[in-house]
């Protein structure tokens, strides 16, 4: 019903159109194009440092700074709604100052809108293990399933073994020769520090485990990811000693 006015539309009117790719609408897309509308082409951010960078390049553009950890407290509290968080930034700016900081990220944005499996992972093989938990019952509570938050810390817990155990060199060679993305490289690098041989094996291990717990080995997968998150961390921290 959209087309013949996008082809021929009212003097005055102005029409927004979002397409998320694929088939559908995709003649209307078409349609579009050919009465010469302004397409802005915005590829979808799926990595947290994306999000990241977005959010400091909107509170940039709206005339303010923001700390790194504020940034990371406001993808925490925000979620990843690109729209939401373009929202916030704006918000936050005109709220602070110019000058956002994590403590009025947190008065002002308390609690997660969403937890991953990533998120529990990303907590547990840097040692946070209450931080972890918080997120882990806060993922159960949203429905995660166990499985996803198992593989997640399984996949953590071998990419900061892989990386660790490759030794030292620029990010992008080391992603080729491991057939690894380079952010996730660099992120498993920074996780590394702390780690030794022998806790790595033990994490290794407990994941090893969980991966049969989540899966009926075990009478409570909630209280086996419980378990395990502390032994991960445990890990770490006997690494650290």
């Amino acid at each position: 019903m959209l087309t013949p006015y996008v082809q021929t539309p009212a003097e005055g009117s102005l029409i927004v159109l979002q397409h998320a790719g694929g088939a559908k609408g995709k003649a209307l897309l078409d349609a579009a194009r050919k009465a010469g509308a302004l397409e802005i082409a915005c590829a979808k951010l799926t990595r947290p440092d994306e999000r990241a960078d977005f959010v400091r390049a909107e509170v940039r553009r709206c005339g303010g700074r923001i700390s790194p950890d504020a940034v990371a407290a406001l993808l925490d509290a925000v979620g990843s709604d690109l729209r939401e968080l373009a929202a916030v930034s704006a918000q936050l700016v005109s709220d602070s100052g110019g000058e956002v900081g994590i403590d009025i990220v947190r008065a002002f944005h308390r609690g997660r809108a969403e937890v991953s499996g990533f998120a529990v992972s990303d907590l547990a093989v840097v040692g946070r293990s209450g931080p972890a938990l918080e997120a882990l019952r806060h993922a159960l509570t949203l429905g995660v399933p166990h499985v996803v938050i198992a593989d997640a810390l399984a996949d953590g817990v071998r990419s900061v073994a892989r990386v660790a155990s490759a030794g030292r060199g620029d990010q992008y060679a080391l992603a080729k020769r491991l057939g690894m993305p380079p952010w996730k490289v660099k992120r498993a690098s920074a996780q590394a520090k702390g780690w030794t041989e022998a806790g790595l094996r033990q994490a290794l291990g407990v994941v090893a485990t969980l991966n049969a717990d989540v899966k009926g080995a075990a009478a409570d997968p909630s209280y086996a990811l419980e378990v395990a998150v502390r032994r991960i961390g445990a890990a770490r921290g006997a690494a650290l000693r």
